[in-house]
């Protein structure tokens, strides 16, 4: 069954891993390239991706006759962004929570666990004619 494991952060989380130095950025990264790199081996990795700052987000909404509405970020507003995602293909839920535990426990400063939230959510199936 194919799982979505996405990374949320805040501005807050931005921050805090703006401060990191040079070396824990390196050692942050290295652990990311091992999960992914054990995923791609195990064939559980169907695509991962990091994302854009939310600075960088556009939100669209079509409209009738003309062109869509764009409005630019940041948004303020919002508490959490989406950092980042996997999608794996597993063959319980289990192990797709077990990808999600180790996804966050990526170091920070110091070498400390992050403990980044990491939202799990099955890949829905499209509908079966009937």
């Amino acid at each position: 069954m194919k799982y979505m494991l996405m990374m949320q952060g805040t501005a807050k989380d931005m921050e805090g891993f703006g401060s990191l130095t040079s070396e824990e950025i390196k050692e942050h990264i290295e652990y990311m390239g091992r999960l992914d790199q054990d995923l791609r081996d195990s064939g559980e990795l169907v695509i991962d991706e990091g994302l854009a700052p939310p600075d960088q987000a556009k939100i669209v909404t079509a409209s009738e006759g003309g062109p869509p509405m764009v409005s630019d970020g940041p948004f303020p507003e919002g508490k959490e962004f989406l950092a980042g995602f996997w999608i794996v293909d597993v063959e319980s839920p289990e192990r797709a929570i077990e990808i999600a535990s180790r996804a966050s426990s990526a170091p920070g400063q110091g070498g400390v666990q992050l403990n980044i939230p990491i939202h799990v959510l099955p890949v829905g199936e499209p509908p079966t004619e009937g």
